[in-house]
């Protein structure tokens, strides 16, 4: 009869990771008005080298998202006008049904959306106001600093 000296085992226990939107989103954005001229909008979006950004009011409240493709569609309709101009407010430009995403969405559920909705970035949103914004290269970071074995 072999009797083993190992002892009984303790019980393995799996630390687990909260991977939460909150943990990854930006916090410091550039945000902009209902009621900014358009070509402000531009000159920010170049100034920061971003592809667009939150629109909000003066509660803080998400009212749309303003983005180079919202310009384009300017500099397009200024060519058949032969006015290669941004003209009006970014409310006339924005596009106002957003699909946000609430700070406690674990990343890989934001994931998912990003794959779903084909969209490269999602506001944040908690209690009605604008709390950050997750992109797709958010996540992508979120998941290399991820232990593989507490997925």
């Amino acid at each position: 009869m072999v009797m083993s000296y190992r002892g009984a085992e303790a019980p393995k226990t799996q630390e687990t990771q909260a991977l939460k939107v909150e943990d990854y989103m930006a916090r410091k954005l550039i945000t902009f008005k209902p009621d900014q001229p358009m070509h402000e909008v531009v000159d920010a979006l170049m100034k920061h080298k971003i592809s667009g950004g939150p629109v909000v009011n003066d509660q803080g409240e998400l009212v749309g998202v303003i983005s180079e493709g919202d310009c384009l569609k300017e500099v397009v309709k200024g060519k058949y006008d032969n006015m290669p101009i941004f003209t009006g407010l970014v409310e006339e430009h924005m596009a106002k049904n957003v699909i946000t995403v609430d700070p406690n969405l674990n990343i890989f559920e934001a994931a998912k959306m990003f794959l779903e909705k084909r969209l490269r970035r999602f506001p944040v949103i908690r209690d009605g106001k604008l709390v950050g914004q997750i992109s797709q290269k958010d996540v992508m970071k979120a998941v290399l600093k991820a232990k593989s074995s507490t997925w």
